[in-house]
C-alpha cells in the first residue's frame, strides 16, 4: 500500500516537473517571437538590424525545437496528453514557413505570420 501512495506521489511530481519544462520552453518561444518583432523594427531602421534578425530567426527555430523535444518528453514518459506535441509540432512547421518566406523576402506573408505565431505562442503559454 505504501509503495502505492510512493509511486503516485512521484508520477505526480514528475507530471509537474514535466509541465513546468513545457511552460518554461512555450514561454522562450514567445520571447524569441516578441524579440523577432523588435530586431524587425530595428531592420528598418538601423544597419544592424538585419543581423540581429537574422541571427533572432535561429534562436526562434531552436526555440521552437525544444518546445517540440519538451512536449515529447512531456507526453512519452510522463504519460500527460500527446496534445502539446500536435501543438508544438505544428508550430514547428508554421517557424519553417516563416524561415523561408524570410529568405524569400515575402513579407506580405512573413509579417502577418509572424504577428500570428506570436498571438499562438502567448495562447498556448496562457493554457499550460
Amino acid at each position: 500500500m505504501a509503495t502505492q501512495v510512493t509511486a503516485k506521489a512521484k508520477a505526480k511530481a514528475d507530471t509537474r516537473r514535466s509541465s513546468s519544462f513545457l511552460k518554461i520552453a512555450i514561454a522562450l518561444q514567445t520571447l524569441t517571437i516578441f524579440l523577432q518583432a523588435v530586431s524587425a523594427g530595428l531592420l528598418l531602421t538601423s544597419s544592424y538590424g538585419e543581423t540581429l534578425h537574422s541571427v533572432g530567426a535561429r534562436v526562434m527555430y531552436g526555440a521552437s525545437m525544444l518546445y517540440v523535444l519538451t512536449a515529447v518528453l512531456a507526453w512519452k514518459p510522463g504519460g500527460s496528453s500527446p496534445r502539446p506535441v500536435w501543438h508544438a509540432s505544428g508550430f514547428l512547421v508554421l517557424a519553417s514557413v516563416q524561415v523561408v518566406l524570410g529568405i524569400a523576402h515575402v513579407p506580405s506573408v512573413h509579417v502577418p505570420l509572424g504577428v500570428l505565431m506570436f498571438g499562438l505562442s502567448v495562447l498556448a503559454l496562457t493554457r499550460r
